[in-house]
């Protein structure tokens, strides 16, 4: 059984649920950046200095064509075999309209995209009044086009809200081992080709994939053989799952049960998890993100020493930019290890941690001490990364060596 897979994402408010899981779930990673709470306030005795910021790019159109193109032919070829049903009829006319939508711009930037890097960089203003007028920031980001783009409306955004504020962007393979070491990786690869890798997956899969759906829309007389079925059943799920975040409306509901959808979503989550996490199989997936980290902690050094004078950074990457940071650094939700897979869905959940737009922001603040503490926001939402913190607000040496501590010794 083959599998190329480029993750897609469900999208409607039904309020049909599987053990606490809804459609809307099943989004996936694709989800657009969810709206964060209020801002979150802090003691006027702390004054913000710096901001290290980890940014995925917005949401997109559909990474590739490869799985909207592999359902399009199957529901022509059903259509022209006479075995489509009426509800395939309906999908195929959906299917017609994501590749009208897209326009060819597979995985570009869309307008929903803008908006949510908009939005974050005007949050971030506003809740620090004054850092950013009258300095200087400094931003980078993969050479891939649409996080390039998300660092441009991101930093135009800051640009329009600032007073006399400077800004640097680059761009480029040269950012490739901070932004994405995971291509880079020699054991990062050898680990992709393993079989205990592959044996994994391919066993969740085979076990979780239902094929109810696409026979749903193909029909019962549609000549499916078991190399395709599978791939099928993950295409139909993931053009379904990958609307929302092209702003399609869409109810999974006609083509899903809401079990069938999470099994799905579940497989999905499972491969993001296996490919970018930490696991009993392997720990490396999290381990590319250790230049990242390194990164993270130098700009924090050379600006709380003074030998840089800058009061942001801002890094715009990926899905796999973010999730092995986050299970390097062991962040909740971010890090589970287990040998009991079916309880993995429940643990890590690529929806809550993962959506377009997802981001960490470690903001640096001064006491009138002279020390320096950190909060660690992740989407916006304080999160604690200091084992047995009572405070979100840390000292930045402990928790640089926190950080120091996690990075792999090779």
């Amino acid at each position: 059984m083959r599998h190329r897979l480029t993750l897609p994402i469900a999208l409607i408010l039904i309020a049909a649920t599987a053990n606490g899981f809804t459609y809307k779930n099943g989004s996936a990673s694709l989800s657009p950046y969810p709206e964060p709470p209020a801002a979150t306030e802090y003691p006027d005795s702390l004054k913000p200095i710096f901001v290290n910021h980890i940014g995925r790019h917005g949401s997109r159109y559909p990474a590739g064509s490869y799985h909207t193109i592999m359902l399009k032919n199957a529901l022509d070829k059903a259509d022209s075999l006479g075995t489509i049903t009426p509800i395939g009829r309906q999908l195929k006319a959906e299917t017609e309209k994501v590749i009208s939508a897209t326009g060819g711009r597979w995985g570009e930037l869309d307008s929903i995209g803008e908006r949510e890097q908009r939005s974050i960089a005007m949050k971030m203003y506003c809740k620090y009044p004054g850092l950013f007028d009258s300095t200087t920031i400094s931003a980078i980001s993969s050479d891939s086009p649409r996080s390039i783009m998300s660092m441009y409306f991101f930093t135009q955004q800051l640009a329009k809200s600032a007073n006399d504020i400077t800004i640097s962007t680059e761009s480029g393979k040269k950012f490739t081992p901070i932004m994405r070491n995971y291509e880079l990786d020699s054991i990062y690869q050898a680990y992709r080709a393993d079989t205990a890798y592959t044996a994994a997956y391919n066993r969740f899969a085979a076990a979780n994939i239902p094929i109810e759906p696409i026979l749903h829309v193909l029909g019962e007389n549609y000549p499916l053989d078991y190399n395709t079925v599978y791939e099928l059943a993950l295409a139909e799920y993931y053009v379904s799952a990958g609307m929302s975040a092209m702003g399609i409306e869409h109810d999974a509901s006609k083509y899903f049960t809401i079990e069938e959808y999470r099994k799905l979503w579940s497989v999905f989550n499972f491969r993001q998890y296996l490919l970018y996490s930490a696991s009993l199989i392997s720990t490396r997936p999290a381990e590319t993100a250790a230049p990242l980290l390194q990164n993270i902690v130098a700009t924090a050094d050379s600006v709380v020493s003074g030998k840089l004078k800058i009061t942001a950074k801002l890094r715009f990457g990926h899905a796999e930019t973010l999730m092995p940071l986050m299970a390097l650094i062991q962040a909740p939700g971010c890090y589970y290890l287990t040998h009991y897979y079916d309880t993995l869905s429940d643990n890590w959940k690529d929806y809550e941690m993962f959506p377009m737009a997802a981001n960490l922001q470690l903001v640096y603040f001064e006491a009138p001490s002279g020390k320096i503490y950190v909060r660690a926001e992740y989407n916006e939402k304080p999160i604690q990364l200091l084992p047995g913190a009572n405070s979100p607000y840390v000292e930045w040496n402990e928790l640089r060596l926190r950080f120091l501590e996690l990075l792999p010794l090779e």
